[in-house]
């Protein structure tokens, strides 16, 4: 074991966020952090790289070891600071190393203590291979396609670039325990890929925050903070999914005994009162008073606990017994309520035609593009990070900035779209969220009142106090939920996404493509989860080279 993390009570304020966090991570570990947005995943990770204090419990590291962990915020980056120099900093040794190979020839002289400090620095130096570290993390970069940005200013980079960059240094600080929060969220198929095979060979431990299907495959544990606490799931996803089916269903039961429970005491309350007030007898009065308050204090007792968090994914569903299955029904937690239309009487015209199109700038990203895309279809742009996916898009939508080489591409003047972009526009970030939805509304013209944006609120699992929080200070999570609000606002028949499934929980994901399988519009999409693309389907358009 290296690491041994107890978190008694985490606040925010009077809203409690964890009051029982108790796991574990084995030397060499990868475990998988999940939960539903909000519940504390991001702030845990703040308390285990030292940054928040202000918390009950401890958390011990074995003596020696060196933790690294992706950023969240770049205060402290100087603004002259370059991305390579950035990465190296971020490497355990590598600035105290440098320091004395660089230092120490103009300083030592005969002094054997630094000849000994410098000789064996040399040796650590290369022992860590930071002789061709440079090279290494520009190739990284390359793999990345953050080509030629190692030497750019890194305040000059944009949100997800600089993500990348941090996984960057993540994978190359050789420490004994790497923090990674939600690492492949801007990453392409190549580049997670690349990232998936880091993960299954590297020798450190990581704990890594993510919802990314593909990355829990390749875990040896899943740890789930829910309910203030946690659960551990050993193996997998797929181990994953198996256990809280088979935990869940034993949770509930104890939960139904509890309810029962409470109603029989209730019941008996009534009973001993009425018995102790028709009681003449002393010694009876006094039995039944007794009686009276157990029950009372049992009663309350159990009225403290909380209804746990209760979600099986909809395959495991389908195989429970029929009693437990409805016992799920009865319990399972909320989800988010998406409100997509399906009437099968729907057209099947054209909404979407290109023929041998070539899109670009300077120069064509691609050509020889065809697409007939009608309602009830799905299609899936593939490509890397710059092939030209966006581009389509956006011209799509009427952007000219880029250049049409040849070909044309038409979109049905009357179609209604629905568009789920990665970043929320800046023209809401400042507007709290309920005044953000109602601004999202007029600016397409539609209707909204005060009933129903507390309607699309409850709909899209955000609390009571949540409509007063400006959108720039949401949760990714709650970001991405917004962005659902604004995609289905006004009945699209046309549904444009891309990578829907970054921020979102498991069970808001799994939502998500339920709804999509049934919807009778059309659907162009792109997304790199792989089982995300698996439940949609589609035909597959690759754009650029692959």
């Amino acid at each position: 074991m290296i690491a041994d993390i107890q978190i008694n009570e985490k606040s925010f304020g009077p809203k409690v966020l964890m009051t029982g966090v108790h796991f574990s991570i084995d030397d060499g570990e990868k475990v998988g952090l999940i939960g539903r947005n909000g519940v504390g995943k991001s702030t845990l990770f703040g308390i285990l790289s030292g940054q928040d204090k202000d918390f009950s419990g401890e958390v011990i590291y074995r003596r020696g070891l060196v933790v690294v962990a992706t950023s969240q915020e770049y205060h402290d980056v100087a603004a002259d600071e370059t991305v390579l120099q950035y990465i190296l900093k971020g490497l355990p040794e590598y600035a105290e190393l440098s320091h004395i190979i660089e230092i120490y020839p103009l300083t030592m002289g005969d002094d054997m203590r630094k000849i000994t400090e410098y000789t064996n620095a040399l040796q650590r130096f290369d022992d860590k291979g930071f002789y061709q570290i440079e090279s290494d993390i520009e190739r990284e970069l390359d793999n990345f396609q953050l080509s030629g940005i190692a030497h750019r200013l890194f305040q000059s980079l944009s949100g997800g670039q600089k993500r990348l960059v941090e996984v960057v240094k993540i994978m190359h600080a050789q420490a004994d325990l790497a923090l990674i929060d939600e690492p492949t969220n801007h990453m392409d198929y190549v580049a997670k890929q690349q990232f998936i095979d880091w993960l299954k060979q590297a020798r450190e431990s990581v704990l890594v925050i993510t919802h990314d299907r593909d990355v829990l495959k390749e875990v040896d544990r899943i740890v789930e903070i829910k309910d203030g606490g946690n659960a551990s799931f050993k193996g997998n996803y797929d181990a994953y999914l198996s256990q809280n089916a088979i935990s869940t269903g034993a949770a509930m039961t104890e939960f139904e005994l509890i309810e029962r429970r409470i109603a029989n005491l209730r019941v008996k309350v009534i009973d001993y009162q009425r018995l102790k007030e028709k009681s003449r007898n002393p010694p009876t009065i006094q039995r039944f008073k007794h009686l009276e308050t157990q029950a009372r204090t049992e009663l309350a007792e159990l009225l403290t606990k909380e209804k746990p968090t209760f979600w099986i994914d909809k395959e495991s569903v389908e195989n429970l017994n029929y009693k437990t299955a409805a016992r799920y029904q009865k319990f399972k937690a909320r989800n988010v309520r998406l409100n997509l239309k399906n009437e099968s009487s729907r057209s099947k015209h054209v909404l979407v035609r290109a023929r041998d199109l070539s899109l670009g700038y300077d120069q064509p990203l691609f050509d020889g593009v065809d697409i007939d895309l009608r309602e009830g279809e799905a299609l899936e742009l593939r490509g890397r990070n710059g092939a030209g996916k966006t581009t389509l898009i956006k011209y799509l939508l009427g952007d000219r900035s880029a250049k049409l080489f040849v070909g044309e591409l038409e979109l049905d003047k009357q179609v209604r779209i629905g568009i789920y972009e990665q970043e929320v526009s800046s023209h809401y970030f400042d507007l709290p969220l309920e005044e953000a939805i109602e601004r999202l509304y007029l600016d397409r013209g539609l209707s909204i009142t005060t009933p129903k944006i507390r309607a699309l609120l409850h709909d899209y699992l955000f609390d009571e106090g949540d409509g007063k929080i400006p959108i720039s200070k949401l949760s990714g999570g709650q970001k991405a939920r917004f962005q659902l609000i604004g995609m289905l606002a006004n009945d699209p028949q046309l549904l444009i996404l891309d990578e829907p499934t970054n921020h979102l929980d498991l069970p808001s994901i799994e939502e998500l493509e339920t709804s999509l399988s049934k919807y009778s519009g059309a659907l162009l999409y792109v997304s790199h989860d792989g089982y995300f693309r698996q439940a949609i389907g589609g035909s597959v358009l690759k754009i650029g080279q692959q």
